[in-house]
């Protein structure tokens, strides 16, 4: 197929609901534009349930000498947060075209902060489960909001340059993430060790509800849509029956209950298709339209996600785990050799939006070409030189594939969304979001299981280098599938 037929997507087909629900503004006389301060506040709140899903990472030895509990329960701690936040954001994007962007997005901040600041005080293991379950529907409440937001108050060239600023900003949280975390719990800021990585959050929620209330304008739907109860339930039972077995199975030694959960997922996902597409083939609007997913951009840009989510997801947890219990890093040094990638992801977010403009989508490509040289030069080193490695050594490979992970990610938000019509961008932006923290939970729990399984027999140097090897064939199906992407986006 030709380039310009490529970029040429067909006709959005939406139900008659959707089409007659235009996106509103701020109040009349107000502008609704996104204005700096009010995207820096959106980046901002954007960064903290990511930031918040692997600050714990390097945290979580600490956490379980201090709560006296078992390395399962302690797993809750990160498999809790990540489902709660995975199954509800759909759910979060569709009640903020209701009742509007900006008030969830101020409702699910302040949820988050106070739910950060019950995990920061927890007295016991089951206190901080439930406070992180509770801290992850709050951050479903707030991430759908920001690229619904953007979606619906920018345009062109803006919009190109909003969203890839979203992607960075995402990804750059990911692995400062856990750099943040191994410097807060060396520090031992007043004596609170792993609890800072919750404390944190509080100030930082306090500045952006204030800047929220003065720079994010309001949008929602003119004529917004009924909860889809129905669908909500099936799709949270869905992800729930696949996601927590997949991130609680191996700790709890893989018990029955996790084998009828992954059973049981086949039928749930059928089941929910199914009420899907009778509720928008009768009129109504489904909390994930069947439509939605038949528009060209989001069709492809979505099939990218689980290849490059999962292998990041992965590569995230399995590096933590090797940095510090294969070559003894402490939690500042294991920050400092995943600094190069940061560094480098946002380097890529810099210089992207002009590469996209010049080459088109198709810079994903590339970047996937450029992480997979990365990743490749990590494995090598690896190999060779383990466990005699220092940063210096890992620096060039992290560095590397950092910045093709930074071309990659921003691209995809902006082909997902660029045709998604305004009157739907809460729930665009959550089948995205959600898809995405979907993957990146699979990957840190298949390849996570993965290594975990062959670091006791064959040694965690041989589990690093095939969880890599892994990776690599997924940059591979990330590649390949980016070469299928329109040179223009709209």
């Amino acid at each position: 197929m030709s380039d310009r037929a490529d970029s040429a997507d067909e006709p959005v087909a939406v139900s008659a609901g959707a089409q007659a629900a235009p996106v509103t503004g701020r109040p009349a006389g107000a502008a609704a534009g996104l204005g700096g301060l009010g995207l820096c506040t959106l980046l901002v709140g954007a960064s903290l349930p990511l930031l918040d899903y692997y600050i714990v990472n390097v945290a979580l030895p600490s956490m379980q000498q201090d709560l006296h509990t078992s390395q399962s329960l302690l797993e809750l701690v990160v498999a809790g947060y990540g489902v709660a936040h995975a199954v509800l954001l759909v759910l979060g994007g569709r009640l903020g075209d209701r009742f509007g962007r900006r008030r969830l997005f101020l409702w699910g901040m302040a949820a988050f902060g106070v739910t950060s600041l019950v995990c920061g005080l927890a007295p016991d293991a089951w206190t901080l489960v439930v406070a992180r379950v509770a801290q992850g529907a709050a951050a479903s409440l707030l991430l759908p909001q920001v690229l619904a937001t953007i979606q619906a108050t920018t345009e062109g060239a803006r919009r190109g340059r909003a969203i890839g600023l979203y992607g960075a900003t995402t990804g750059l949280a990911m692995v400062v993430g856990q750099i943040l975390g191994g410097v807060l719990v060396a520090a031992d800021i007043g004596g609170t060790g792993w609890r800072a990585v919750f404390l944190v959050n509080v100030p930082v929620v306090l500045v952006g509800l204030s800047l929220a209330a003065r720079g994010v304008p309001e949008t929602r739907s003119d004529r917004p849509h009924p909860v889809d109860t129905p669908g909500t339930l099936l799709l949270a039972l869905t992800l729930a029956c696949l996601l927590l077995p997949l991130t609680e199975g191996r700790a709890a030694g893989w018990p029955w209950w996790a084998w009828i959960l992954l059973v049981a997922t086949v039928p749930a996902a059928f089941a929910f298709a199914s009420v899907e597409r009778r509720a928008d083939l009768a009129g109504r609007t489904p909390l994930l339209p069947p439509s939605l997913i038949g528009v060209r951009s989001m069709r492809r840009g979505l099939v990218m996600v689980p290849t490059f989510s999962i292998g990041f997801g992965g590569f995230m947890f399995c590096i933590a785990v090797a940095l510090q219990e294969g070559l003894r890093f402490g939690p500042v040094t294991a920050g400092i050799a995943l600094a190069p990638m940061a560094l480098a992801f946002f380097a890529a977010s810099l210089v992207g939006p002009s590469l996209v403009a010049r080459y088109g989508a198709r810079v994903a490509a590339g970047g996937a070409a450029v992480q997979i040289a990365g990743l490749v030069l990590i494995a090598v080193v690896v190999r060779a030189g383990w466990p005699d490695i220092g940063v210096p050594l890992l620096a060039p490979g992290m560095a590397i594939a950092g910045f093709g992970q930074g071309l990659v990610m921003p691209v995809v938000f902006r082909v997902v969304l660029s045709d998604v019509p305004n009157a739907m961008a809460g729930v665009g932006s959550g089948v995205m979001i959600t898809a995405q923290q979907s993957m990146l939970a699979l990957g840190a729990a298949t390849l996570g299981s993965l290594f975990l399984s062959l670091a006791p027999g064959r040694g965690m140097r041989d589990a690093l280098v095939t969880t890599l090897t892994v990776q690599i064939v997924m940059g591979v199906g990330t590649l390949l599938l980016g070469l299928r992407l329109p040179r223009r986006l709209s």
